[in-house]
């Protein structure tokens, strides 16, 4: 299915036909990335009913016409396409011929797909993904104002320039979305950080898990626990900025309610010691908790 299905919870795609348009191609890809939350009700060793939750993290495509292999290697995204002529065929020139009925056809080869091959993509995605973020970086080089504004520091203006002059314009549809799917990223992605990409100011994205460990060092080295707090302080400030209900948990103190939370439990809580209201005003103060979702 191309578009106007959206089942979040989808884990397999099969692929049994073959494709050639990238759109459609990259319209039934999508089925598979919408992000879900599953949620378990199990029974514990003491017969307890507990809940649990896990994020969808991958999905599978069973792809039976080598696709992926097609928009991999095969397909020329460079190409342009020539229209074909339009009007009608001067007098005199004669008919097209019929079409050619085939005849019966009898496969006798061996069956393809009696072994599969199985692919797993990494972050750097495909390249029908990474040609997306690599049209966007041409237009953005080749635009004097937004150079310019870069290398003045006025960040500002070369975003509401960006916003107005080239994001959702024909043909491309450019927006911090579809860049943000584009390089694989787990987290939200600001335009600057973009910019700073593109320009040479950082040498790529860091993941979530990069941004949540460089707090944790920072908090370390400011207020300097003892290392056997360590690890527990970075547990423990790792799930207040990813889970808004420890969030909420921590500000109304029903802390019976961590009972049954995945990330951070109550045994956590009294290993934590002393040190949960300094972890938390440390992140209100200088987290941006936008960042991370």
């Amino acid at each position: 299915m191309t578009t106007g299905y959206d089942c979040e919870d989808i884990l397999n795609l099969c692929l049994m036909r073959p494709i050639f348009s990238p759109t459609d191609f990259i319209q039934i890809k999508g089925r598979g990335t919408r992000k879900y939350t599953f949620s378990y009700r199990e029974k514990s060793e003491l017969g307890e009913i507990e809940e649990r939750q896990e994020e969808k993290e991958h999905f599978k495509i069973l792809d039976f016409f080598a696709n992926f292999e097609y928009f991999e290697e095969n397909y020329n995204y460079d190409e342009v396409i020539k229209l074909p002529a339009t009007g009608k065929k001067p007098s005199g020139e004669p008919p097209e011929p019929p079409p050619v009925t085939p005849e019966e056809y009898e496969n006798v080869s061996p069956d393809p797909l009696k072994s599969m091959k199985e692919t797993l993509i990494g972050q750097e995605g495909m390249k029908i993904d990474r040609k997306l973020f690599e049209k966007f970086e041409e237009v953005v080089k080749a635009d004097d104002f937004v150079k310019d504004k870069i290398y003045e520091g006025k960040y500002d203006e070369a975003e509401a320039y960006i916003r107005r002059e080239v994001f959702d314009k024909p043909e491309e549809y450019f927006n911090l979305d579809k860049l943000r799917k584009s390089v694989k990223l787990d987290r939200r992605l600001p335009l600057r950080e973009i910019l700073d990409r593109i320009f040479g100011k950082i040498k790529h994205f860091k993941t979530k898990d990069e941004l949540l460990e460089e707090e944790v060092q920072k908090f370390i080295s400011i207020y300097h626990p003892e290392p056997k707090f360590v690890h527990i302080i970075g547990q423990f400030m790792k799930a207040y900025i990813l889970d808004e209900n420890i969030r909420q948990i921590m500000g109304v103190g029903e802390f019976a309610a961590l009972a049954t939370n995945p990330r951070f439990n109550m045994k956590d809580l009294k290993e934590l010691n002393d040190w949960r209201d300094p972890v938390i005003e440390y992140v209100k103060d200088y987290v941006s908790l936008n960042a991370f979702m």
